[in-house]
């Protein structure tokens, strides 16, 4: 079975152009250096799944001409990640059921504190914000059914957050990783396509550079790596031009066959 994911944003944090910066990269001209914040559509058929919703879900949203999903992949709860929670809620008013919104517990617990009125019971039968069923993921690596299709999940770290990543079929999508076992390797043996955070050549107490980035691809069996939640440090075309051949710079965009 044939799916596609298309790349709904591919910088850090800070999204590129950042706030107040005249750096190169900020100030190019080039639609692959402007990047909303990370995160992801596998659309199967009919079925969409979103990978994240970070602050930049409405735009991503609109741009992508999104009217519907299927359910809410969450890797963990950095703002960057879960701050466009709320505007699930248009997909409530559209379609009147919650939407499904897969997580582990940690997640979970930190989703609760922030965005306890997601909780709340519908008030005479209206909603006063987005309504999302929660399916906590029961252990650290294991796999999951939405509608007929296959998930394979996967834990690691980020200094003291766990993060979640996911698998369908050929292909994998590992963001925002610093920590991890070895056990991760079985998650991903055989997989085709990876997509992977790098967020600039120098290492940091929580992503990837592009050399760290190279090395984990590498012990993979993925014959082709994209990299993603990239920072303003890193050019495009520049970047392209130094990566091993079956690396490439990710896009916000960038629409790709998976296959399920």
């Amino acid at each position: 079975m044939q799916g596609r994911f298309l790349f709904l944003g591919t910088g850090g944090s800070s999204g590129i152009p950042m706030i107040g910066c005249d750096c190169e990269v900020c100030r190019s001209t080039s639609p692959f250096n402007k990047r909303l914040r990370s995160s992801g559509l596998i659309t199967i058929g009919e079925k969409k799944f979103l990978i994240d919703v970070g602050p930049d879900f409405r735009m991503q949203a609109l741009k992508f001409n999104i009217k519907r999903l299927t359910a809410v992949l969450l890797t963990h709860t950095h703002a960057d990640h879960i701050a466009g929670i709320d505007d699930l809620r248009a997909f409530y008013f559209l379609e009147k059921k919650k939407m499904p919104c897969v997580l582990s517990q940690e997640t979970f617990d930190e989703v609760k504190l922030r965005y306890h009125y997601l909780l709340q019971p519908l008030v005479s039968g209206k909603s006063l914000s987005a309504q999302i069923d929660f399916q906590i993921l029961p252990q650290d690596f294991g796999d999951f059914e939405l509608e007929k299709i296959r998930f394979d999940y996967f834990s690691y770290f980020q200094m003291d957050i766990k993060v979640t990543g996911f698998r369908i079929g050929n292909f994998a999508y590992v963001s925002d990783i610093r920590q991890y076992t070895d056990q991760i390797f079985q998650s991903l043996r055989g997989i085709d396509i990876l997509v992977l955070s790098a967020l600039r050549h120098t290492p940091s107490l929580m992503h990837f550079s592009i050399e760290e980035a190279i090395a984990f691809s590498r012990r993979t069996s993925a014959k082709m790596t994209y990299l993603t939640h990239i920072a303003h440090d890193l050019e495009h075309e520049a970047i392209n031009a130094i990566l091993p051949s079956d690396m490439k710079m990710s896009y916000d965009g960038l629409d790709i066959s998976i296959e399920i």
